[in-house]
């Protein structure tokens, strides 16, 4: 296992990469690409040794959530979000007739994924894409990414050249996956291209909104709201696996930050992303819509609290354990290693701190006096030692 700070070096050569282009040139034409596309596009399909570097040193380094909304939802962030919705008023306007999605939270995204399309990445997603998938690590997923690159290619919408977006292939300024564009990407504007990568945001909020849609996002309807929770309150009914009534956690003594019952938007859970000292939210069905975009908790909040400053809400109330330092990778494997040995069900030594995980930390809380709010923590790994 390598060491948190390496970088694993791209063991490919140029031999070994203009071989995996050509066997790609011949399964691209089997599966319907046709020669004139392929003459086009794959002159693009170079190797980019820094993609390989960054995409195995992405998983190196965590964020805490406080440290990714004082980026995601910062006041500049707010400031050009507002600014960004008075100059294209007229746009979202549209866009929340024609799809049903809330203008704010198209214009979050937006400011999450590119900062309002300030910056859209400026690598080719040709070669990106060829990159990743000549790589050994997610070569299927990476290839099929790219065959839709080429669809894309083919269908018009787009000259090679000027396709671009990050290292990882994600694109303009909903930054869709080549798949994501094909299934959902609009052309609003009626030019004859679903353009998501030009000057005019008009394709790119439009396609945002419209994957939103097809993942059945309530107009209206709030992400999630912040709140406050009783003393003696019961962990084990925090998470998204448990879902009850607005009435439900009234009735336990849950209430927004001003102190009212918060009303009923469908089914809620309690989350409690950086565990009982940092922020609480009572979550809705739009916070998992937000998911499909990208599943990470922070970014879901990140986006939603951005939509509710950029429509007028103040900051969060709740401050954060800034104290807290998150655990490292090699550190969640350990941790759920030593959670297994005392007899819990991680579900998996991955590094991953999914709902077993958690229940498991819970647990381990309990035995410990501590408060089981499941929150992994360097303490809770100490004590584990």
């Amino acid at each position: 296992m390598s060491s948190a700070g390496e970088i694993l070096k791209p063991t490919l050569t140029a031999a070994e990469f203009a071989a995996w282009r050509e066997g790609f040139r011949s399964r691209a034409l089997a599966a319907g690409i046709d020669a004139r596309t392929l003459d086009l596009a794959l002159p693009l399909a170079t190797f980019l040794p820094e993609v390989i570097e960054r995409d195995r040193r992405q998983a190196e380094f965590t964020r805490a959530i406080w440290d990714y909304l004082d980026i995601a939802a910062s006041d500049e962030r707010v400031r050009m979000g507002r600014a960004a919705r008075r100059q294209h008023a007229a746009l979202i306007r549209r866009i929340e007739t024609e799809f049903g999605v809330d203008g704010d939270i198209v214009l979050a995204i937006w400011g999450v994924e590119t900062s309002f399309g300030t910056y859209m990445g400026t690598t080719n997603t040709i070669a990106a894409l060829a990159t990743l998938a000549a790589d050994t690590r997610r070569s299927a997923f990476f290839e099929d990414q790219l065959m839709a690159a080429l669809r894309i290619v083919a269908a018009g919408d787009v000259d090679p050249a000027r396709m671009t977006g990050s290292w990882a292939g994600a694109m303009g300024h909903p930054q869709f996956m080549p798949t994501s564009f094909l299934a959902h990407a609009v052309d609003l504007d009626g030019d004859g291209r679903r353009d998501i990568w030009g000057a005019d945001p008009a394709d790119g909020l439009a396609s945002a909104a419209a994957y939103l849609r097809h993942f059945g996002w309530r107009k209206g309807e709030p992400w999630g709201v912040e709140v406050a929770v009783p003393d003696g309150f019961d962990f084990a009914l925090s998470g998204v696996g448990v879902k009850k009534p607005a009435a439900f956690w009234a009735g336990l003594g849950v209430r927004d930050m001003a102190g009212h019952v918060v009303p009923d938007h469908g089914p809620a859970s309690i989350l409690f992303p950086a565990g009982h000292r940092g922020a609480a939210f009572m979550i809705f069905p739009n916070f998992h819509v937000i998911e499909a975009y990208n599943p990470a908790d922070a970014y879901v909040i990140g986006v939603g609290h951005l939509a509710d400053r950029i429509g007028g809400a103040g900051p969060l109330v709740h401050s954060w354990p800034r104290d807290l330092r998150v655990l490292t990778p090699e550190e969640r494997i350990e941790l759920q290693s030593r959670l297994v040995a005392r007899g819990h069900d991680t579900g998996g030594v991955d590094g991953r701190i999914g709902p077993k995980t958690v229940a498991a930390i819970m647990a381990f809380q309990r035995t410990q006096g501590l408060v089981p709010d499941g929150f992994a923590t360097p303490e809770i790994l100490a004590r584990l030692r």
